[in-house]
């Protein structure tokens, strides 16, 4: 069983910070993982914001480049990350966490990386909101 809890959600104003976080927890050990961070506003389709590789190699869409990153934790790679910084009020979403585990290395080349049916587990989200 895979669970992914997402933290770290708030309100700011444009052009502030926040640094999401999705704990995952796995009993089965030894899987290589993909990891991503997709953003939902209401009555808008599901959008892939920033994916991760087994070899933390990250890619971002093209509305969040140069403003969010994706990391895991140094010491920890059941923790993933995502910093956002010159948050836009359009950023404004719940944001989730997904998964996908392989055997082996896990890599999803662009479009699946942002693909929502890539993923397997997700989290329940964590919400966003910026005022201008």
């Amino acid at each position: 069983q895979v669970q992914l809890v997402e933290s770290g959600g708030d309100s700011v104003q444009a052009g502030g910070s926040l640094r999401l976080s999705c704990a995952r927890t796995s009993r089965e050990k030894h899987y290589a993982w993909c990891m991503g961070w997709f953003r939902q506003a209401p009555g808008i389709e599901r959008e892939g914001v920033a994916a991760i590789d087994t070899l933390n190699r990250p890619t971002y869409s093209d509305s969040v480049k140069g403003r969010f990153t994706i990391s895991k934790d140094g010491v920890n790679e059941d923790l993933l990350y995502l910093q956002l910084t010159s948050l836009k009020p359009e950023d404004t979403a719940m944001y989730y966490c997904a998964a996908i585990r392989k055997v082996g290395l896990c890599r999803l080349a662009p479009p699946a990386n942002f693909d929502p049916m890539s993923y397997t587990y997700w989290g329940q989200g964590t919400q966003v909101t910026v005022s201008s």
